[in-house]
């Protein structure tokens, strides 16, 4: 029974060409206002929280004098936490030199510890005899290394550091650039004291938890030293973005899908005066009530489903001619998901007024 349904949905879909074809365009229409529009808007918020969400923004630094007695333990004391994607700690600055020549530019070398078995800062393969370092490229240059080779001193004590690769800061370690880095492995027995820690957060929904997670398992002895910096106010203005632009997104959608149920509701109404006559000649062979609403629901989600592919299909085109954002395949299938039940749910009143129809009337000739 349903596939005699549909097959002879489809004969009538063919049958009328011009409803068929009008019908379609205006769900494809539907579908590629919705994508144009909404879909457009949705990209673009994602372009944005994306942007707002990045590890920079999802970071948590503390900062505290040796004399705070913040150390390597507490990289321990955080590893495990699942609210939390990374930790790293550094000792505290040393100020470094080119050891080809004295009297250069300074800058800061410090001692970077992780509790995982790889450090967070990656480097070239190690192949230096001496104690090797990394450099940022801004330090590289600072220094007047050429090429990124050669050699630190240490303006305190005189010790000497082969550069031996690029260091390459992530968003969250930003700021201490220009900085030389000497990765080191922290022992749990003997904690060595550190100067910045910086922890960055699984989500920027979770930085207050991570923040206050933080300040609890530092475990300082003099905590009026230290300072905690979050990006606090950057996550609330992901969370406003994307409530905005959210309720925008939806009204517009809510808009766009009641202007074509009305569309399709009208070209309904008139193909059902259009064929009342063959709608009467079905009732006078027997068709129920129930067989002719079914027979012009399942017209309608046939044509209602091309056009929706039809039309996502060329707006999604339009969208990457225009090198504008483009929404996630789930809200495009969702559109077109939705613009084919639209079709259907505004099909009921004129499916109903046509099972409704007097077939003695309709049938009748003047």
């Amino acid at each position: 029974m349903p596939l005699a349904v549909l097959r002879e949905a489809v004969a009538a879909a063919r049958a009328a060409r011009v409803a068929s074809i009008l019908t379609m365009t205006v769900v494809a229409v539907l579908c590629a206002v919705v994508v144009l529009t909404t879909g457009r808007t949705v990209g673009a918020q994602n372009a944005i929280v994306s942007s707002i969400d990045s590890v920079g923004t999802r970071s948590i630094v503390v900062r505290a004098p040796a004399s705070a007695g913040l150390d390597t333990g507490v990289l321990w004391r955080l590893a495990n936490a699942s609210q939390i994607s990374s930790v790293v700690a550094f000792g505290a600055a040393d100020d470094v030199t080119n050891a080809a020549f004295a009297g250069g530019e300074r800058v800061s070398l410090r001692a970077e510890y992780v509790a995982q078995p790889e450090p967070l800062l990656h480097a070239l393969t190690s192949n230096s005899s001496g104690r090797p370092v990394l450099a940022s490229p801004a330090a590289q240059r600072a220094l007047g290394l050429a090429d990124g080779v050669g050699a630190v001193s240490s303006v305190a004590s005189g010790a000497t550091f082969d550069i031996d690769g690029v260091l390459e800061l992530p968003d969250s370690l930003a700021f201490l650039d220009p900085v030389v880095a000497a990765p080191a492995s922290p022992d749990p027995t003997a904690p060595q004291a550190v100067t910045v820690l910086v922890v960055v957060a699984a989500s920027s929904e979770q930085v207050e938890a991570v923040t206050a997670l933080v300040v609890s398992m530092l475990g300082v002895t003099n905590p009026e030293k230290v300072t905690v910096t979050t990006s606090a106010q950057l996550a609330a203005l992901r969370g406003a973005v994307q409530s905005q632009l959210g309720a925008f997104s939806r009204s517009l959608t809510a808009l766009v899908f009641a202007v074509g149920a009305v569309l399709v509701a009208a070209i309904l109404f008139g193909l059902v005066m259009l064929r009342r006559k063959d709608f009467g000649r079905r009732r006078a062979l027997g068709a129920s009530r129930s067989l002719i609403v079914a027979l012009l629901l399942t017209q309608v989600a046939v044509l209602g489903s091309i056009g929706a592919v039809v039309g996502c299909l060329g707006s999604g085109a339009v969208l990457l001619a225009l090198g504008d954002p483009l929404p996630t395949l789930s809200f495009v299938a969702a559109a077109a998901v939705l613009a084919m039940l639209t079709a259907v749910a505004a099909s009921g009143v004129p499916a109903i007024v046509a099972s409704t129809r007097d077939p003695l009337r309709e049938l009748r000739v003047a």
